[in-house]
C-alpha cells in the first residue's frame, strides 16, 4: 500500500479528562454559594441590629427586682438598672440566688410594660406583658427572641402578652389572672408588679426594694 493510499486518522477529542476537574468545579461553586449565604446572613444580622431598640435609660427604668424565698421567708432584692436591658444578664443574676423554688425577676419600663423571669436550675420561664414593646425596649425584644416569637406587624396596635402565662401558677397566680393583669391597659406596670408581688406573698420586702428606685 502506497503512502497516498494510507487513510488519515484523527484522534478523537476526549476533552480534558484530567482527574479532579469536575470536583474542582463543584468545590468552587460551593464556595461561591457559601460566600453568598455568608453575605446574606451578614446583611440579615445588620438589619436586625439596625432595628434593635435602643437601651432604656435610667429615667425609663422603673424597677428591677428579684424575689425569692430562703428558708420559706420572702426576700426581695433591688438589682442593677442595666439588667433591664439584658435578659441573659438578668437570668445569670437570678441563678445566683438560693431560692427554695427558684428566683423571680421583675422588670418594669416606662410604666408601660413589665417582664417576669423565673429561673429554677436549668429551667427558665419568661413572660412579657406586651409584645408590641419589642419594638421599643430591649428587654421585651430579648423575651421575643428567647421565645423565638414572631415580632408584631407594624399595623398592630392592640397590646397582647407573650410567654409563659403559667410562670407563677404554682406560686398562687394562675395563668388567666396574669394574662388579665397584663391586658389591663388602664394600670401602670409598676403597680401591676406590686399587685403580683402581694399575691405571691412578697408585699413588705417588695415595697422596701421598690423604695430604693424612688
Amino acid at each position: 500500500m502506497s503512502a497516498s493510499d494510507e487513510q488519515e486518522f484523527e484522534m478523537p477529542n476526549r476533552g480534558d479528562d484530567r482527574a479532579g476537574l469536575d470536583e474542582l468545579d463543584d468545590l468552587v461553586t460551593g464556595e461561591e454559594l457559601d460566600a453568598e449565604e455568608d453575605l446574606d446572613d451578614a446583611d440579615d444580622a445588620d438589619e436586625d441590629e439596625d432595628d434593635y431598640p435602643e437601651d432604656a435609660t435610667e429615667d425609663d427604668i422603673d424597677l428591677v427586682i428579684a424575689c425569692y424565698r430562703e428558708d420559706s421567708q420572702p426576700v426581695a432584692v433591688p438589682l442593677e438598672l442595666d439588667l433591664a436591658n439584658d435578659l441573659d444578664g438578668l437570668i445569670e443574676q437570678l441563678r445566683r440566688f438560693p431560692g427554695d423554688a427558684g428566683a423571680i425577676g421583675m422588670v418594669s419600663v416606662a410604666n408601660e410594660v413589665f417582664v417576669l423571669v423565673r429561673v429554677r436550675g436549668k429551667r427558665v420561664q419568661v413572660f412579657c406583658s406586651d409584645a408590641l414593646a419589642a419594638d421599643d425596649w430591649p428587654i421585651a425584644r430579648d423575651v421575643a427572641d428567647f421565645l423565638e416569637a414572631d415580632l408584631p406587624d407594624d399595623d398592630s396596635d392592640e397590646p397582647y402578652p407573650i410567654g409563659d402565662a403559667d410562670i407563677l401558677a404554682d406560686a398562687g397566680l394562675p395563668d388567666f389572672e396574669l394574662e388579665a393583669m397584663a391586658e389591663d391597659v388602664e394600670e401602670d406596670s409598676t403597680t401591676l408588679l406590686e399587685l403580683i408581688a402581694n399575691k405571691l406573698g412578697f408585699k413588705a420586702p417588695f415595697a422596701k426594694a421598690l423604695a430604693s428606685f424612688e
